[in-house]
């Protein structure tokens, strides 16, 4: 089945962009708004509107292959590719990829995407946006065309065993409203939570570290004091922004204590601690990572790493995983491009034995969910993220419920 028509429309993310680096630097809170001035490049305030790019590819039967073009809340930041917005993009792709796209043959998802995932227009790989909405689309139209759901593609393209589809434990997040949001996880039962965005050292962090092992604690009670059944126990994955680096002046053995406390406040929940430490470079970030890993380890800890920032094509994960730089590495689906890197990944890390996390970020699409989340059922993932949006609700009914429909839908075939 060939490509007739590419239609392309600007879309809205259900998030925002967000300064990291002006943020980091002491942009405050005003209300929703940030108050400073903007550290990276293309940004025009520290927080704006998300933009996307919706794909869609019309095939000769008039089957409707969809993909949305997205990028991290904190584009510009650990390495990423710039901001992304529509109107700088829309030209680009009317003009070099479209011609391209039409009459190509869908009938086989995995080829067609490596081949849009690795084009060099100009000198340069396409924006990592451009690379996930277009894959996703293709990903889209393959399995329209052959009337299977996304997750059935992967499994046979990429040669997964297994006939049977289970669910994968999703991790909601809170963003900046992390006690209010995290009595909705509550009564939802997320498997995971809360994420809570400790993204600053004096206000969410303290300079010691004391701030964060309050809120932990109050987690931990919350939790127990609220929960509808005694047996609903969440892992409890706490996303620091390299915080806690900074506050101890990355020293490995006080990081490790410090986890540890963490990790006692926690008890008798599991918990993970994404992003201790930002270097900013990739060999740095991975180095304290795997150290701080080792330190856990060897003081009895269950406590996990995550690895996020500067972790973010397939090539890096590979890298991480195979140094063992954290217990759990978080796949941000945009930052792969091709969402054929997203299976590679989750394949990679399962192969070598650590999590895989089919993560993403709040400033995605309704649709970039789904189809992420198609790929973790059929690749097996750890944990996949409820997204997009930090209001809990919208993005776990939108993960949860894609979920739910192909796995009735795959396991009644």
């Amino acid at each position: 089945m060939k490509i007739k028509k590419v239609l392309l429309s600007k879309s809205y993310t259900g998030f925002y962009f967000d300064d990291q680096k002006a943020i980091k630097k002491g942009a405050t809170n005003d209300g929703f708004f940030y108050q400073g001035e903007p550290a990276t490049e293309g940004f025009s305030q520290v927080r704006q509107t998300g933009e996307a790019i919706s794909i869609q590819l019309v095939l000769e039967d008039g089957t409707i292959g969809y993909g949305d073009c997205a990028a991290v809340q904190y584009s510009g930041a650990g390495g990423r590719d710039p901001l992304f917005l529509a109107k700088d993009f829309i030209p680009f792709l009317e003009e070099k990829i479209v011609p391209m796209l039409i009459g190509e043959d869908v009938s086989e998802f995995r080829p067609l995407a490596e081949k849009y995932d690795r084009l060099v227009i100009d000198g340069k790989k396409l924006h990592t946006a451009i690379r996930y909405g277009l894959t996703q689309a293709l990903l889209n139209a393959t399995a329209n065309s052959k009337h299977l759901t996304m997750a059935e593609v992967i499994r046979a393209e990429y040669g997964i065993e297994g006939d049977v589809y289970e669910k994968i434990p999703v991790f909601t997040q809170s963003g900046d409203d992390r006690y209010i949001n995290v009595d909705k996880m509550i009564i939802k039962e997320a498997d995971v939570l809360p994420h809570a965005l400790i993204n600053h050292v004096a206000t969410k962090l303290g300079q010691n570290g004391e701030l964060l092992l309050e809120y932990v604690s109050w987690l931990k009670n919350r939790i127990e004091s609220k929960r509808a059944r005694s047996d609903y126990q969440p892992i409890l994955h706490i996303d620091v922004y390299g915080t806690i680096g900074i506050a101890f002046n990355n020293d490995v053995e006080k990081m490790v204590d410090y986890i540890i406390s963490l990790e006692e406040a926690a008890k008798p929940f599991i918990l993970r601690i994404e992003g201790p430490v930002d270097t900013g470079d990739r060999e740095g970030t991975m180095c304290y990572l795997r150290d701080i890993r080792k330190g856990l380890e060897n003081k009895g800890s269950k406590a996990e790493i995550v690895a996020d920032e500067w972790c973010n094509t397939l090539e890096d994960i590979i890298y991480f995983a195979d140094n063992k730089a954290g217990h759990m590495l978080q796949i941000k689906t945009p930052d792969l491009g091709g969402v054929n890197n997203v299976a590679e990944a989750i394949i990679y890390c399962n192969k070598v034995g650590i999590g895989s996390y089919c993560g993403g970020t709040c400033n995605e699409t309704n649709i970039s969910s789904q189809t992420t989340t198609n790929i973790a059922i059929a690749c097996k993932a750890s944990q996949c993220l409820a997204k997009p949006g930090m209001g809990v609700d919208e993005g776990y009914m939108i993960v949860k419920n894609e979920m739910n429909r192909v796995l009735t839908l795959a396991n009644n075939k």
